[in-house]
């Protein structure tokens, strides 16, 4: 080769590299872009779930109306997530992030049975409702009668019950103790086509018997720590965000053996996007411990119906000898208990089954990429 061929080609070999780095610097300049766009946009969709403390309009944490507001920033995050990977593939394919795909993917399986056992777990719930609404009416008589109020302290009985079941059941679902409140109710012995609406994966189905939803968490965290130095990456976020929102609903809704619950989950602390999950989380866990229990059910309505059932209770069992006691207050409080869970309970399960087939769009678009 001529000399002054050779240099044009070691030139041209030169400018290629030159613009084969350049590429890659405005790549990862991009990719940094994305990444810290997703994780404001995660961060700022929780900060609107911590409710602040001079608005009497805000919704407690884990009342029906927040766990809707849940779902819905859970959908909007996994939708930001969606255009992050179809707008640059690499951050899921290259290393050492192609590792953790499949460990997401695995996750996903996980949340959709979680999602399973809450749309049948909200059905339980509404069964509480009925009790609850059984022993208003009975109640609301006038003038009240013996027989009224006997009604009224069966209906009671079932609640309460119903409501404490997953406390008092022991370790997990085995054979000896007390059924779950959703064994209690048969949810996961039938299907759910009845209240609630739309049938199909997510709405109806069951888990199998020997399924345990605290375990199902459980395993859904193992592995689940951020990459090495430090570094948010979205697959990452978006991972820890999918356990903490099936976390999160498996302590409000009673699923099925959600005994033995973990209640800190591993959210680095030290991350843009994670300040406002992790306090929420710690609320959560704070009300476990308040509450001395490590199992689902913590519904602020629940809670609200079990403190009201106690007091008509006690009226119940003494009415015979302070016939002059007046629960009127409770009684209308129990009432507006139920007409909000009537309203928002239907919603609630709707929403669920949404999350669920976002989950299964969102595996197959994974796959998509991986296959690509």
């Amino acid at each position: 080769m001529a000399p002054a061929t050779e240099h044009q080609s070691s030139f041209l070999s030169r400018i290629s590299r030159r613009s084969q780095v350049v590429s890659m610097e405005v790549n990862h300049e991009q990719e940094l872009e994305e990444l810290e766009d997703f994780q404001k946009h995660v961060a700022e969709r929780f900060t609107e779930l911590l409710p602040p403390s001079d608005s009497p309009e805000s919704y407690p944490i884990l009342s029906i109306q927040w766990l809707r507001k849940l779902l819905d920033v859970f959908m909007s995050i996994e939708s930001e997530f969606h255009s992050v990977l179809t707008t640059n593939p690499s951050q899921i394919s290259k290393p050492p992030l192609d590792k953790i795909v499949p460990e997401m993917l695995d996750r996903i399986v996980k949340a959709l049975d979680i999602c399973t056992a809450v749309v049948n777990g909200v059905d339980s719930v509404r069964q509480i409702q009925r009790c609850a609404e059984i022993a208003v009416t009975a109640l609301k008589q006038t003038p009240l009668s013996d027989g009224s109020v006997r009604r009224a302290k069966r209906a009671l009985t079932s609640l309460l019950a119903a409501l404490n079941a997953d406390k008092n059941s022991g370790s997990s679902g085995g054979g000896s103790g007390r059924r779950s409140s959703t064994d209690q109710w048969s949810s996961f012995g039938r299907r759910s086509g009845g209240s609630g609406g739309g049938g199909g994966g997510g709405g109806g189905g069951c888990v199998s018997k020997n399924w345990s939803a605290a375990k199902q968490i459980q395993a859904m965290t193992a592995n689940l720590v951020a990459p090495r130095g430090g570094e948010a990456s979205p697959i990452y976020i978006m991972s820890s965000v999918m356990v903490m929102v099936m976390w999160t609903l498996v302590v409000a809704v009673p699923c099925q053996t959600s005994n033995g619950l973990m209640v800190h989950l591993p959210l680095p602390k030290n991350q843009v996007w994670a300040s406002a999950a992790v306090s929420i989380s710690e609320r959560i866990g704070e009300e476990m411990k308040r509450k001395e229990t490590r199992c689902g059910g913590l519904m602020e309505e629940m809670q609200r119906m079990e403190r009201i059932g106690l007091k008509l209770m006690e009226f119940s069992e003494g009415f015979r000898f302070n016939g002059e006691d007046d629960v009127t207050a409770e009684v209308a409080e129990m009432e507006e208990t139920c007409r909000k869970m009537e309203d928002g309970l239907e919603v609630l399960q709707r929403r669920v089954r949404e999350a669920f087939h976002r989950l299964v769009k969102s595996r197959s678009e994974i796959l998509e990429v991986i296959d690509h």
